[in-house]
């Protein structure tokens, strides 16, 4: 999985790379065909801004976004957001050939 962290009008520092290696390195257990994790902060008078976007598989891209103060919150934010919307494809990947099945023995 390759994982780049970018900056618009910021300076990434080697702690803000650090974080996010740390935070995205967990991503492949909710979701275990990812390909490329990047993570672009913005930086607009005091706010900052991330974006994560998670490529994986079959085309599947994920994206979350977050507006705060502080750069490494919104990794955290972010994350959890990715995090989220992994579980939800697994889940819906998991139960789609098996709709039928628990349809049957419903009733």
């Amino acid at each position: 999985m390759q994982i780049v962290v970018t900056g618009r009008h910021v300076e990434i520092t080697d702690e803000m790379k650090d974080y996010v290696q740390a935070k995205v390195e967990r991503l492949p257990r909710y979701y275990d065909r990812i390909h490329e994790v990047e993570v672009v902060f913005d930086q607009a008078s005091e706010q900052f801004t991330a974006e994560m976007i998670c490529r994986a598989g079959h085309r599947h891209t994920f994206v979350a976004t977050e507006t705060g103060p502080d750069p490494l919150a919104l990794v955290d934010l972010v994350t959890d957001k990715v995090e989220k919307q992994l579980r939800k494809q697994k889940e819906k990947e998991k139960s789609h050939g098996h709709r039928d099945a628990r349809s049957d023995t419903a009733g």
